[in-house]
């Protein structure tokens, strides 16, 4: 069984096929019969796990399973309090409503890649880092959830999920590692 970690650049899409404009994994990861255990947005960067195992794939993406992920999250502002909290509460988006999330205010970490291309900046704007934990993962839900208190989305890394970290695999943008996994 193979279980590869990817960290994903910016604008690369979460598949092998090719598509119109834009990189896919195929044209970094040129390992034959592995599949992505759950996606992340074109505009969204960070850790991919890929596997060529059916069942530890469905393990890691479905949400009964509940693997944490974490995300690092550049927004416009400085969050108050009460949009912290609303951030960790329930959160209703109009298609679904949040389960409750850890959230916190960061320091940029400084194990951190610049983007390419560097995020727009607002020298009237100050911006702020969150650690944003889910246990569910629905389309471009983290994005959604600072938008809807306020606080819009610069930069989002995927920097968790489950057991395996960035923090503790460092991997550049569009790097890749093999772990050894057990059946």
């Amino acid at each position: 069984m193979k279980l590869i970690l990817f960290n994903k650049p910016y604008l690369v899409m979460s598949q092998f096929s090719s598509h119109e404009s834009r990189p896919t994994l195929s044209e970094f990861i040129p390992v034959p019969g592995i599949y992505p255990a759950g996606r992340l947005d074109a505009d969204s960067e960070g850790l991919m796990l890929l596997t060529d195992d059916g069942q530890l794939q469905h393990q890691i993406s479905h949400p009964d399973h509940k693997e944490a992920k974490t995300y690092l999250v550049q927004v416009e502002g400085i969050p108050e309090p009460a949009q912290l909290q609303r951030l960790q509460e329930p959160l209703n988006l109009g298609d679904f409503t949040t389960q409750p999330c850890q959230v916190r205010r960061i320091q940029e970490p400084d194990w951190l890649w610049s983007r390419n291309p560097p995020i727009r900046t607002r020298s009237a704007i100050p911006t702020s880092w969150l650690a944003i934990t889910l246990k569910e993962g629905k389309n471009r839900q983290v994005r959604r959830m600072t938008a809807a208190v306020g606080l819009p989305t610069l930069r989002l890394i995927r920097s968790v999920i489950g057991p395996y970290s960035l923090h503790s695999h460092p991997l550049l943008p569009g790097e890749w590692m093999e772990l050894i996994a057990n059946n």
